[in-house]
């Protein structure tokens, strides 16, 4: 399913046609909107000119700017302009067209969405924002709409779930610079309601990621799609991690955002038993290396990031009873001590051998 709807970006000998999607209301409603704009558009100044001009003023069509859109400074602004009686009519009328498709109604909401919060977008990873952001300016009216309309889309989420992150990559190439607010919120709203959805296709994802790895924003969105749904539940929130950003987190355009990412649903989560089971020796002797081995391809301020986060990561790996998983660890560890072995490795080789009272320290 998520190979079909992603061939365009993963198989260049596609045709368009091929990954072509269902036409929502919204889809039409839009492309209507966008024809009778095109239609409206003046000729040149110069003809205009060579019109003889009668004194008559041209009657201006009453339809003409029935489909403005209003851009506003800041999304909190648009959030509050949204009409959600408008809304709750758009999908009432989607759910009534098409009763037993629910994969429509999502996409009319993320539609509608998205060309109702025309604010500036210029971060792909929002990093600058709270960790649920834009979601977070939903009032309890709209957020009540969106629950509900994902609450009976049931199977359809996954769906819609790539459709969103689709729609983005899409945009990006179509339009870059245009706000993608709507795709966002429907994209955390759909993780809150089932975070499972952003771990069951990693290897594909990954594949898509690679795919356009010379485009950063893309590659940006993506990993901040699917980190949404660390923020609901921490061991998804490692899978992504361990993933989709590890296997990328030698590459310089991606590397910050991974291990900010890394950072913030650390903080997130206070409590990380709810993340045991997830990290082994195999997921964590990467993250070892690339805190503490000299001369990788991270830079010297996102190591020395990743070193505060380690006593954290560490806990994660070594879970709940770390004396029956220490050994498992061990002979990763002492294969590092070697001579040119950084003394800080050492000192985590030497703990290994003796109790770790620290560990209950950090929970």
């Amino acid at each position: 399913m998520f190979s079909d709807l992603y061939s365009v970006s993963l198989s260049p000998g596609l045709t368009a046609a091929a990954v072509k999607m269902s036409e929502t209301i919204f889809e039409n409603f839009e492309k209507i909107g966008k024809k009778q704009n095109k239609e409206q558009v003046p000729p040149p100044a110069e003809a205009q000119q060579k019109k003889p001009n009668g004194g008559k003023q041209s009657k201006k069509s009453p339809s003409s700017g029935s489909f403005k859109q209003t851009h506003y400074k800041t999304l909190e602004e648009a959030v509050k302009a949204l009409d959600v009686v408008e809304l709750r009519h758009q999908l009432e009328k989607s759910q009534a067209l098409f009763p037993e498709n629910s994969s429509v109604w999502v996409k009319d909401l993320a539609g509608y969405l998205n060309s109702k919060l025309l604010a500036p977008d210029t971060d792909p990873t929002l990093s600058s924002y709270a960790h649920d952001y834009p979601y977070c300016l939903a009032g309890k009216e709209l957020r009540n709409i969106i629950k509900n309309l994902l609450g009976k889309s049931g199977a359809a989420l996954e769906d819609s779930f790539d459709y969103c992150v689709f729609t983005m990559l899409r945009e990006l190439d179509k339009h870059p610079g245009e706000p993608l607010h709507g795709y966002r919120m429907c994209i955390q709203a759909i993780m809150m309601t089932k975070p499972k959805i952003a771990t069951q296709n990693l290897s594909e994802h990954l594949e898509l990621l690679r795919s356009h790895q010379n485009r950063p924003a893309k590659c940006q969105s993506i990993m901040w799609a699917l980190g949404q749904a660390g923020f609901c539940e921490l061991s998804q929130g490692i899978k992504v991690w361990l993933g989709i950003m590890l296997p990328v987190l030698g590459m310089k355009t991606l590397s910050a955002y991974a291990v900010s990412y890394l950072e913030r649903l650390l903080m997130v989560h206070a409590n990380l038993t709810k993340g045991f089971g997830v990290m082994g020796p195999k997921e964590f002797f990467p993250l070892l290396d690339f805190a503490y081995m000299p001369k990788n391809s991270l830079s010297a301020s996102l190591q020395g990031q990743l070193r505060r986060l380690y006593p954290r990561l560490k806990v994660l790996a070594f879970g709940a009873k770390p004396e029956s998983t220490l050994h498992t660890y061990f002979p990763s560890f002492l294969s590092r001590a070697t001579p040119s072995c950084p003394d800080a490795m050492k000192r985590e080789a030497r703990l290994v051998v003796y109790p770790l009272p620290f560990l209950s320290k950090v929970h």
